[in-house]
Order: C-alpha cells, then structure tokens, then sequence
C-alpha cells in the first residue's frame, strides 16, 4: 500500500495578498532575483516572518525546516545568539561616523590572519562590489581590458561586466560584452585556447575554486590541480588570478579552498557564510596589487577601488568577527560536512527503495548537497523540480533542491527533511504516471537569466 500523503500546510492566504502587492511596490518583488515569485511554485510562502535555528515561518505562521539559508550564507541558524550578542554590543555604540570605525582594524586584522596568502583587505555589503572591484585592480595593474571566465558559471556580478554575456544583457552595451571572454569550467586547454586566442590583452582569470558539482565535471573531484595549472598558466601570459569564494567560503573549508589546497591567487573575494547573513563581503589579495586602491603612494595614478558608505558598518563587521570566532572555537566545518554527508547517504538510500534513481540525481557533496530531478524521458526538468518544492514546502520544509548545512542542523532535522522527501517523491511518481499537470498548481520555476519574462 502507498503511503498517503498529508499536506501539514495549505494556508497561504496573507503570502497570497503579497504576492498582488508586492510588484507594484518593488521591481521583481524582491532584491535579488533568485528570491523572486518566479523561482517557487504558487504553493509556497512569498515572504519570511523570521527565523531561529534551523527553521523559518511565514508571514502565514507556517514554520518550515530550512534548507537554503538565506542563498546559503546562514552558516551558524538564524538568528544565532553569540553572534547577536556582539551586534548587539556594537549597536549601542552607533554603526557609521566620519572616520572610520576601530572595529575595521580588528575585522581587518581577523580576517587577514586566516588568509597567509594575502597582505591586505577591502569590505563591501556584496559580493557584486568585491569581483568587480578585483576585475578593476587587475585591468590597472595590468594596463589590460580583457576579463575570463568560465562561461557556465551561473552569477560573479549584477555589473556590466558580468551580465552582458548572459541572455538577461538588455541594458548593457555591447561595447561592455565584449570585454569578456568565457572558457570551459575545469578544462585548462580552454583556457589555454582563449589565452592563445587573446595574446596579451586578458587582465585576469575569475572563477570559483570549487562548486558542488565537481563530483561530476572535468575536474574529477581534483580541482585543486586545474587551479593550480591555470594560476601558473596566467601568470605566465601576465595575466592576475582572482578566486571567488563566494559560495565556497566558510563551507567547502575554513576559512575555503584556497587555504584547503595551497593556492595563492593573486586576489580573492569572499561573502556568503562570513557574517552568518549579515552584510559583509571582503576582496583579499597581496599588497603589490591591492595597494593600487590606497593613498600612501604619492604621485602614483589613483585607482579608485571601493568607496562606500556603508561598507564599514559597526554591525556588520562585528558580526563577521563573532562568526569567525565560532568558526575557530568549534568544529563548524566538521559538523555542516557530518549533516550534508548525513542527507546524501539517506537520499541515497531513500532513491533506491523507491527505485527513482533513473528520476532523481544526487550532487555528492558534503558542503552543498543537491538532488537533479528529470522527467519521464531523462531529461532535467524545472517542472518536476517545481513539483518536489511544492510537496515539501506542503510538508513543512522550505526545500529548492539543495541543503546548506548549517550548525544548527541535527540529525533529527535530516530525518524531517527525509520524510517529507518521500512523501514529495511518492507524488512524484505520481505524476511521472498520470502526467505532472495533474499535481502541479501553477506554472513551473523560470531561470533567472532569460531573455523574455
């Protein structure tokens, strides 16, 4: 006999009255697209009251296990107390002045000491700030126009730079297009090719040390040898090497895999996972380029790198130092690989006993494992993903597809999370059976870099 399926939550009338509201109030509902109505099903909460812990509730009071943290960069829970506490502190004192603040010496100073590769730090509020700030001192220190990148890496920057080589270009000059070239993520003789295609006029080389998907691409789970290779390969075309850690940071290691795998890149920027989702980004790097941004070298060209007035809020760097301080007093690391291990081998073992593994793909990684959902003929598919939202979000768990581990996550709370999969993954063969319009309510999720609405 099947197991019957309950949804816990069917109440969505106050997200509802949002959802008419919102657009006329703020351009695509929301300030980053990925949090948009169009990436979750009807059935779904369009807002978030709050959060503790592991969990979030809606503006409805439903409460939901939550998996994505915040576009991941809840690395401790939601409103985690010790780092509350120093905001807190900080916040009594007033959170911006005329000079700077003392605490950006002691951030600075923090920060630093876990990067030996690097000299010297730059704060933004996101990550868009930093990469494109890295881009600016490497077209400077180079006297070049050109910035690669792997062509399938899906966001660096809501700049120019970046997204006028994706489909969502509308706005952007061609002129700024063109100052980009793409490679092929993890294949050193793309890069290759594009330095030999580009003689002398790429600035630098931008891309993630690692992703979650490295299980199964050209790297072979050894990206520490195609970084390493194309380092050396652009410094010999006298090109800069930039890491972005910006997903990888305070998950894939501490404090990421620059420091795991040896690298000196020449610079690095950092974000999500650093301040436990306060607004704190950093560009690191050595001080032979980074100085290009200072004041102290008179009759020097001035680069005017970052200058914001925000970017050295009291709070916000208070909250980094707390985070940072967690990280080195506990086995933060440790614990968010235990629990995403935890889900893979019960994801695992879930699939097999429901005989979906030709359906249902799972991303080996332990510091952001995910689940590829295809339909009936093998493709992957945003409906059936949809699907699987819409069923866990009915359940209680506020699930797109990947878990970001954090350190409030239990195991009790991967059995939660695995329950409430098999009931998703019950309708789901449902659905591949009598056909997914039958269950789904509403249209699928879009991506977000489209051409059209």
């Amino acid at each position: 006999m099947k197991k019957q399926i309950l949804r816990k939550i069917n109440n969505f009338s106050k997200s509802n009255k949002y959802r008419n509201s919102i657009h006329q109030l703020i351009p695509g509902g929301a300030h980053t697209y990925s949090k948009g109505d169009d990436q979750f099903p009807i059935l779904s909460p369009a807002a978030i009251s709050h959060g503790k812990g592991a969990y979030v509730w809606d503006i409805d009071g439903n409460k939901y296990l939550d998996c994505s943290m915040g576009l991941t960069s809840i690395s401790l829970g939601h409103a985690y107390e010790p780092v509350l506490d120093r905001v807190r502190a900080e916040l009594e004192k007033g959170v911006n002045f005329q000079r700077p603040s003392v605490i950006e010496m002691e951030t600075a100073e923090k920060f630093l000491s876990l990067v030996p590769q690097h000299d010297m730090i730059k704060f933004a509020k996101n990550g868009s700030i930093v990469t494109t700030a890295a881009v600016k001192l490497a077209r400077a220190f180079t006297g070049r126009k050109l910035v690669a990148f792997p062509g399938d890496h899906p966001f660096y920057s809501y700049d120019d730079w970046f997204i006028g080589t994706t489909d969502c270009n509308k706005g952007v000059p061609n002129e700024f297009s063109e100052l980009s070239v793409t490679f092929k993520s993890c294949d050193i003789d793309s890069l290759k090719q594009l330095f030999n295609k580009y003689p002398g006029q790429i600035a630098c080389v931008i891309c993630e040390p690692e992703k979650n998907t490295c299980s199964g691409c050209n790297c072979q789970q050894s990206p520490e040898v195609f970084l390493k290779e194309a380092i050396d390969l652009s410094h010999q075309h006298g090109a800069l090497f930039i890491i972005d850690e910006m997903v990888s940071g305070f998950k894939s290691a501490f404090p990421g895999s620059m420091t795991k795998y040896g690298l000196k890149p020449d610079l690095a920027t950092w974000g999500k996972g650093i301040a436990n989702g306060f607004s704190f980004c950093a560009l690191t790097g050595t001080k032979e380029i980074m100085e290009l941004g200072g004041i102290t070298n008179e009759g020097e060209e001035k680069v005017f790198l970052i200058s914001t007035t925000h970017g050295g809020e009291t709070h916000a760097l208070a909250a980094a130092i707390a985070t940072i301080d967690v990280f080195l007093n506990n086995s933060v690391i440790e614990h968010n690989q235990i629990i995403g291990n935890l889900f893979l081998t019960k994801c695992a073992e879930l699939i097999n006993k429901l005989e979906m593994n030709q359906y249902v793909d799972i991303i080996q990684c332990s510091w952001l494992p995910a689940l590829n959902f295809r339909d009936k003929k093998g493709k992957i598919s945003s409906a059936f993903r949809t699907l699987i939202m819409q069923e866990m979000f009915g359940q209680g768990v506020f699930f797109q597809g990947y878990l970001c581990p954090s350190f409030c996550h239990t195991p009790s709370d991967i059995d939660i999370l695995i329950d409430a999969l098999e009931g998703s993954l019950e309708v789901y063969k449902c659905a591949l059976n009598e056909g997914i319009e039958k269950y789904l309510v509403g249209p699928e999720v879009k991506p977000v870099f489209r051409k059209h609405l």
